[in-house]
């Protein structure tokens, strides 16, 4: 089933150049989608290095600090509300 898409004509004029007489804009985007990689989910790899940092004591220092910081941060907001 074929689709109508809108696009810049800046990008219109890069799609046809590519395309030539030969292709089709079907096999040009194809071929960019294809060339891009596979589709990686958001997160993907995130287990491997969750929790990598506990007990360092950097990132212990720097957590602290960004709770403390997010405290006051919601506190000010509270108060502006109020």
């Amino acid at each position: 089933m074929a689709k109508t898409i809108m696009i810049a004509d800046r990008i219109y004029e890069e799609l046809r150049k590519i395309k030539g007489k030969d292709k089709s804009f079907t096999d040009v985007i194809a071929e960019a989608l294809e060339a891009s990689g596979p589709k990686k989910k958001l997160g993907a790899g995130l287990k491997e290095v969750a929790g990598i940092l506990e007990g360092d004591t950097e990132y212990d220092e720097v957590m602290r600090w960004s709770k403390k910081m997010w405290k006051k941060s919601d506190e000010k907001i509270w108060k502006m509300l109020r």
